[in-house]
């Protein structure tokens, strides 16, 4: 599989989601070996993909024949077929690969495959939807929700906080939020301190509970 500084990984369902993945991962110097069972959808990335390869996904040996189960980290992107993705997920299981990425539709479809045995289930949809909705608010300059209750949070900081040491605000007492970086003027990130003073102008990166990030931004 080659030696390209990043784990190889085997990505299989080439739709919006799978492909752009896919893609996204090569660009990054990933070996990827991508799968769909459509020949049109795998004509399509053939020029932007190292490996794209037409195949019968829920076919236990045409998954052997690929060696898919020599790869460590393996993504169902299959989100338009529930049977589909819950099979090849199984089949992913069977053939032990270690480190399963499901792509889920549904919360109900989530459990099922981590029933299955998928190690990590996504939402792409619903994480992108609540990533815009709080860019289109426009109190939150980018937002990524890093588990199921954690996110970092990148904003124009509260009045509450603005002049005074971190240590002397009350942004964790009160919020339950830290804040980790500051960005002033165009300058680069630095790290945070007790020590560091925020002023009118300045960026933060904040991390802290979905909720207590909520609280924080709408305040």
């Amino acid at each position: 599989m080659g030696d390209t500084g990043h784990e190889p990984v085997v990505v299989i369902g080439l739709g919006r989601f799978g492909s752009a993945l896919a893609v996204a991962l090569e660009e990054q110097g990933t070996e990827v070996l991508a799968i769909d069972n459509s020949d049109k959808r795998v004509q399509g990335l053939s020029a932007r993909l190292t490996q794209a390869v037409t195949a019968d996904c829920t076919d236990i040996e045409a998954l052997q024949q690929l060696g898919v189960g020599e790869f460590h980290r393996a993504v169902v992107a299959i989100g338009d077929h529930l049977e589909d993705s819950i099979l090849v997920t199984s089949l992913l299981v069977d053939l032990g690969v270690p480190d399963i990425w499901a792509k889920a539709t549904s919360t109900h479809h989530g459990k099922i495959l981590e029933r299955l045995g998928a190690h990590h289930v996504v939402f792409p949809e619903k994480d992108m939807g609540q990533r815009v909705a709080h860019l289109v608010s426009g109190n939150v300059l980018d937002y990524l929700q890093v588990d199921r209750d954690f996110a970092l949070a990148k904003l124009r900081p509260p009045k509450e906080i603005l002049g005074v040491p971190l240590a002397e605000s009350t942004i964790r007492s009160k919020h339950g939020v830290t804040v980790v970086a500051v960005k002033k003027g165009d300058g680069p990130f630095t790290y945070a301190t007790n020590e560091t003073v925020v002023e009118r102008g300045d960026v933060i990166l904040a991390v802290g509970p979905n909720a207590d990030i909520e609280h924080l931004v709408d305040d």
